[in-house]
């Protein structure tokens, strides 16, 4: 099979009919085998049933429903094991991702010998301090501190060689940092194409604020995880044992002070060192405790599953 197009979605039955139509009319003329995998993100507007509704007219058609709202990464999780195609296709429902760039996106993995083209809408249709102004701060420190050097880690177009998909685990909503999990997985050939971006046709974003303040707190999170997810010790170990040394460096002086030169008669207790040396021991044996917890815990095995699936279709 050339091609999987993994399409996560959430209440967007209205988009489905044309999104499909548009998908298979692109696969046609390009004949390319092909899937169309509908991730049903615990939808309550009826996409299931027009997901149906195309399987059984179509047998490339494909779907998967979750009992609820798990999120956007854990609906490319299932849709990235899942899926059977040389290159995978992931776009959004809601037809602001537009199907004519698959071929091309197609070509690039094929034959531009590249692991993951990520999509950029260069030029958008959205609002410009709703989504434009926190998207562009976003990808700015998400450059920063991954190395990556994307202009759009959050477009939902983009293309993978097989291999990539199945060995990055998309998980929490880390959807927005593929790019950069693939490359910490060893996948470093990782280009750029500009996409056309449209009009939202149908219902309304799912973007706020608060995905916007989680995108930011995910990304220290994965910039932690590439740096020291596989050696926490380095990190928390370092800093618990340096400001133990510097805890132990003050009660030294304060028991020599107190014993030789201070003069008799002042308590240790109200003197400000003591409760340096006391704050810098306790905070530095803390972290070297979750240092040494962190290397404990990755030495265990991890359940990987994180939905529950109703019904699916094959």
């Amino acid at each position: 099979m050339n091609i999987s197009v993994v399409i996560p979605l959430l209440n967007e039955q209205e988009s489905l009919n044309e999104l499909y139509n548009w998908i298979a009319k692109v696969m046609q003329s390009n004949s390319f085998s092909y899937e169309i995998l509908f991730i049903d993100d615990g939808s309550d507007d009826g996409s299931w049933d027009t997901i149906k509704e195309l399987s059984q007219t179509d047998q490339n058609v494909k779907g998967i429903r979750f009992l609820k709202n798990f999120g956007k990464s854990q609906a490319l999780h299932a849709g990235f094991k899942a899926a059977q195609g040389d290159v995978i296709i992931t776009m959004d429902a809601d037809l602001q991702d537009n199907p004519e760039e698959i071929p091309e996106m197609y070509d690039l993995i094929t034959k531009g010998g590249f692991d993951l083209i990520s999509g950029w809408k260069k030029k958008r249709y959205d609002s410009v301090i709703a989504k434009n102004l926190p998207s562009k701060l976003f990808n700015a420190a998400a450059r920063r501190t991954s190395g990556v050097k994307l202009h759009d880690f959050n477009c939902g177009l983009k293309a993978y060689k097989n291999l990539v998909v199945k060995n990055i685990d998309v998980h929490g909503e880390m959807h927005r940092y593929i790019p950069v999990l693939a490359k910490n997985a060893g996948f470093s050939k990782i280009g750029e194409k500009v996409v056309l971006h449209q009009a939202r046709k149908y219902g309304k974003t799912k973007f706020g604020m608060s995905r916007f303040i989680n995108g930011f707190l995910d990304l220290v999170t994965i910039w932690f995880m590439s740096r020291f997810g596989k050696r926490p010790m380095h990190f928390f170990g370092l800093i618990g044992t340096i400001l133990f040394i510097v805890g132990l460096g003050f009660s030294l002086y304060l028991g020599i002070d107190k014993l030789f030169i201070e003069i008799k008669g002042r308590l240790i207790a109200e003197r400000p060192e003591f409760y340096i040396a006391l704050t810098s021991m306790i905070l530095g044996t803390q972290f070297f405790l979750a240092g040494f917890l962190g290397e404990i815990i990755l030495t265990s095995k991890r359940n990987k599953e994180r939905y529950n699936i109703a019904e699916t279709i094959e």
